[in-house]
């Protein structure tokens, strides 16, 4: 089955560009910028990757991300992502950045955006991946530093397509947004919104009546409320699940645990992501076969898994087309 999970074509629509640093590549950079990690080797910042919740999760990674300074960097972090990506039969990716985590650091909006987009297009140059950009909002920051962050971004609209809500989830609900979010649907651009991960199923309701979300990144607690699995799924309103990283921050306490399959079984348009890879233990193709071993998935429960993914992405209808048929045909 790892060999099918492999070869099998797939986006991969959650995944945040910080979150890729390898610790390899942080210390490359620690070194290269004169900043200092709070580690010594690259073994003992893997070993720190043990995670009580979201918010020790966090900690570490704004702590990490701290090495990423200039437009270079960012292009290195950036294709580091999409040569693994490609390993692993990603074909299209849709990726989110945060740019409050850089600006606050006095890193120009214009040098995080250069070095991701030259990357990305680098990728589909080279690597034959398309991509997408998505700029998220920090949510234990202020309404008031989300509008100052989208009108900063406004001037570069034409590289990126979306925004998105993340960080720390629990007390700041998507309601706090809904100002912002309007703003942004008025300049044309896509809705998504993490919601549902570590915080209640109201979030999603609020997500997708208040932000008129069309994607929600994890939304694994929407099993909680068989009115919201219901609306789900007759809406067909993807759901970006990522199953390492809900184990990892202890949203689940094992694989075996996790809803994924009984998502699919009520008939939710679930994709499968990989979130922060290295901090969660895998990229994409680990994540399929760690809920396939743990939940026992069928290869149709793989393919329609994969067919979401492209069917969940923002492409144009030829684009998903060309890569749907990408797809095999046999099933169990």
């Amino acid at each position: 089955m790892d060999d099918f999970i492999a070869a099998l074509p797939k986006a991969e629509l959650h995944l945040h560009i910080e979150g890729t640093l390898e610790p390899e590549l942080a210390f490359q950079l620690a070194d290269k910028n004169q900043v200092s990690l709070p580690f010594a080797t690259v073994a003992e910042m893997r070993a720190a990757y043990d995670f009580q919740d979201l918010q020790s999760f966090l900690d570490l990674y704004y702590a990490s991300i701290s090495v990423v300074c200039t437009e270079e960097d960012f292009h290195d972090l950036t294709l580091a992502y999409l040569k693994k990506a490609d390993s692993q039969n990603v074909r299209h990716t849709e990726i989110f950045f945060d740019p409050q985590s850089h600006t606050a650091r006095d890193i120009p909006m214009e040098t995080v955006l250069n070095g991701i987009t030259s990357a990305l297009k680098q990728g589909e140059r080279e690597l034959g991946i398309s991509s997408r950009l998505i700029l998220c909002f920090l949510r234990h920051l202020s309404a008031d530093s989300a509008w100052e962050t989208l009108q900063q971004a406004l001037p570069f609209r034409e590289q990126f397509i979306g925004v998105g809500l993340d960080s720390s989830e629990v007390g700041h609900p998507p309601s706090k947004f809904v100002k912002v979010f309007e703003e942004a649907r008025r300049n044309g651009l896509h809705i998504v919104c993490h919601a549902g991960e570590e915080g209640p199923p109201e979030y999603i309701t609020e997500a997708l009546d208040l932000l008129h979300a069309e994607r929600i990144d994890h939304g694994v607690h929407c099993m909680e409320d068989p009115a919201l699995v219901e609306r789900l799924a007759v809406e067909q309103i993807p759901l970006t699940v990522c199953p390492l990283s809900n184990v990892r921050l202890c949203v689940y306490p094992d694989m075996s645990q996790h809803p994924i399959k009984r998502m699919l079984e009520a008939g939710l348009r679930v994709t499968v992501n990989s979130d922060d890879p290295p901090y969660f233990g895998g990229y994409v193709n680990e994540n399929f076969t760690a809920v396939q071993q743990a939940l026992d998935l069928s290869r149709q429960e793989l393919i329609q898994l994969a067919r979401n993914s492209f069917t969940s992405a923002f492409l144009t209808d030829a684009e998903q087309q060309k890569l749907l048929a990408e797809l095999p045909e046999e099933i169990d």
